[in-house]
């Protein structure tokens, strides 16, 4: 039987890349690009204050060059982002995700401190881990 009591923190990205409030787009999309990254968490200081998507960045993106280079990451993240706890069981983490309709959560450590991130990704590649696991026992 497949095991729900897996730590979320098993499965996140720690130490992800990040960004701050004043970036503009272009640097955002050349940090995406040039991580393989869908994700990134906002931060003012130590704490996360929104996230922002690949799908947010492509559609600031298509907006004339004078508009475009007057974005900065601080006007298209999705501000307070859903965040959980490291210890919290994957099936609940899973169903937040789908429930919110969101790619990705903030992981928080015991003291609150900003630990990674957990994005559908490393929901799938944790899904083919336990399933493998439990195929070979």
């Amino acid at each position: 039987m497949i095991s729900t009591s897996v730590p979320v923190d098993e499965f996140t990205t720690p130490d992800p890349i990040t960004a701050n409030e004043g970036m503009a787009i272009e640097e955002l999309r050349d940090l995406m690009d040039r991580h393989g990254i869908r994700h990134i968490p906002i931060l003012r200081g130590d704490t996360v204050v929104g996230v922002i998507s690949d799908r947010d960045v492509r559609i600031v993106s298509g907006l004339p060059e004078a508009q475009k280079s007057q974005v900065r990451a601080g006007d298209i993240m999705a501000a307070d982002p859903l965040t959980v706890d490291a210890a919290t069981p994957l099936d609940e983490v899973a169903y937040a995700m789908s429930e919110k309709k969101v790619g990705s959560v903030i992981v928080m450590d015991e003291d609150s401190r900003f630990l990674g991130i957990f994005t559908a990704i490393d929901a799938l590649n944790a899904l083919i881990e336990i399933i493998r696991g439990e195929q070979d026992a």
